[in-house]
């Protein structure tokens, strides 16, 4: 596990990273028709924990923030993905810093939002997900 701390370790794992986010981008977008939502749907409930198997997911509303949900995370996966192909090489500190300051970003509002609507089971989950996608890039990478 220890390679996993070095550059070529880091810039392995922002594929891993870009992974995680942007997969959820599909699912997401496929919430946006009925024929395609179950995923989206399935995904929500589990996000959303106990107690919550009964809520409507179905509306219209849901279906118009599930399309951008969908978007703005395939569209971060990608942009990992490019950081990681285009700049990591040049500035791999920098690269490292950008992307874990944005995970932590993301699941601390995502987070306060989650407990705010009424569904502090999130917020549990994201913690899961983001010890996933930074993984070893909490802390600078050793030379290799």
């Amino acid at each position: 596990m220890s390679h996993l701390r070095t550059r070529r370790g880091h810039k392995t794992w922002l594929l891993v990273t870009a992974i995680v986010i942007g997969s959820f981008g599909p699912i997401f977008t496929l919430g946006t028709m009925e024929s395609t939502a179950e995923p989206a749907r399935l995904t929500l409930q589990l996000l959303s924990g106990p107690g919550h198997l009964d809520r409507e997911w179905a509306s219209d509303t849901l279906r118009f923030l599930s399309a951008l949900t969908g978007g703005f995370l395939f569209g971060w996966g990608v942009s990992i993905w490019a950081l990681r192909r285009w700049v990591y090489d040049l500035a791999p500190e920098g690269t490292r810093r950008a992307v874990v300051a944005g995970l932590v970003a993301w699941c601390g509002l995502d987070s306060l939002g989650s407990v705010l609507s009424g569904t502090p089971w999130n917020a549990l989950f994201n913690v899961l997900v983001i010890l996933l996608a930074v993984g070893p890039m909490w802390v600078a990478a050793r030379a290799d």
